[in-house]
Parts: structure tokens; sequence; C-alpha cells
């Protein structure tokens, strides 16, 4: 939700696995057994393909919204990632600026240049990029500076704690100061109150994500709640 308008700007793509018998799976556990299966290009392909489709029935709506979509250490290491998603906007035809990808630091690191080139394949294809819970990797300032990102999201680890705690606040402030002289947007993760909002809003972040702003909701809701704004 942009700070500024205070009206709901994109949203994120979340799985969750709602299992017969033990009900809800918590993706920290289920990703990781995907991971341990070889299965988690398969998973990152069934995602892909909801999300192309998502995108484009709210183009045809006439209702268009940005996506996000997570990517993966493994992911960046696929080859023929970049040929999959050119591959999906010759099927479906969308808005390559509805789609953004999101990758953390630790995966960018991994593997450095792999990450930088595959990362500058997805870009040349249009779609938006970026590094996700800033501040918990190691990423360097001189790497930062060469990837082709055009976002930053500070970890709600700092977010969630500015309040209360004066270190988190100068390095949510630097942080938005940092993105935004590197021409970057900058998103704060975590946001879960109003005295939370103010003091972002305050230190001139351009996007809230949090439990203040919605918590995780079916795509059938978004689809009816897509131009919700924010009550003062």
């Amino acid at each position: 939700m942009q700070f500024d308008t205070g009206k709901l700007c994109g949203a994120e793509a979340l799985v969750r696995w709602q299992h017969p018998e033990r009900g809800l799976v918590e993706p920290d556990l289920f990703i990781k057994l995907a991971e341990q299966a070889g299965m988690i290009t398969s998973l990152t392909h069934w995602i892909l393909e909801a999300a192309f489709r998502h995108i484009y029935t709210l183009e045809q709506a006439g209702r268009p919204s940005p996506l996000a979509v997570n990517l993966s250490a493994r992911d960046l290491l696929d080859p023929r990632l970049a040929e999959r998603i050119r591959g999906l906007f010759l099927t479906w035809g969308i808005d390559p600026t509805h789609l953004q990808f999101e990758l953390t630091e630790s995966a960018l690191m991994d593997d450095p240049g792999g990450a930088l080139a595959t990362l500058n394949q997805l870009k040349a294809l249009g779609v938006q990029l970026a590094v996700d819970d800033f501040g918990t990797g190691y990423s360097s300032l001189s790497y930062l500076q060469r990837l082709p990102a055009d976002t930053i999201k500070i970890d709600q680890s700092f977010v969630g704690a500015m309040i209360a705690d004066q270190e988190s606040d100068t390095i949510v402030r630097s942080t938005i100061d940092l993105g935004h002289n590197l021409g970057l947007h900058v998103v704060a993760e975590g946001v879960e109150n109003r005295d939370i909002w103010n003091r972002l809003a305050t230190l001139g972040c351009d996007i809230a994500q949090g439990y203040f702003v919605s918590r995780p909701i079916p795509v059938e809701q978004f689809d009816s709640s897509w131009h919700t704004t924010l009550a003062a």
C-alpha cells in the first residue's frame, strides 16, 4: 500500500498448502521439503503459471495490479528460467510491468555472478525486480549497485522493532535514504500497526506491507478488494 495515497498498489503471491488431514501446513516446512525432494523447480513453475493467469485475468477485467513472485536460490541457478518466463509472456501476453520478482540477499549471494546474469536476463523482459529481506544478508553496496533492481524491501525484523528500538529505527531510516539515493523504491515489510505506519510515512518510505494493510487472503478476495484505501 502506498504511503502517499493510502491505496493498494499490488500484491505478493504466497503459497499455502491446506492438507486434507494435517490442515494448514506452514510454507517454511513444505518449501524445505520441496527443496530436499528436488521438487522446488516444479513448484516454481506452478506458481509462475498461476501468477501469469491471475495478472491476465485482472488485465482483461480492466483492473490491472502488479503481482510479486518470489524466486529461490535454486531458481536463479536454473539456466532455463528466463526462457520459460519468456514463453509465458508469449502465451499470456500480459504487461511485463505488472510482474515483479523478489529475491533475498542470501539467495543472491549463493552465486553472485550467476544470479546477476539471470537477473539481467529477467530485466530484459521488462519485469520489475526487488531485493527482499534487505538488511539480513551479506551483500556489499558495490554488488547492490550492480543489480538491475527497482526496489528494496526492508526486513520486518527491523520494521517491527523500530518504535521501541532506536537502533532499528536508525537502520530503517538509513535504508530508506540509501534506497532513494540509489534511485530505488523502498518497501517496508512487517507493518503491524498505526504507529509504525506513521513513523515510516514521516521517514518518506514508499510502500507498506504487513498485517496493518492486510493479512494474507485468498486470491478471490483480493480480486474483489484490490481498490481498497486505508482509512485515515
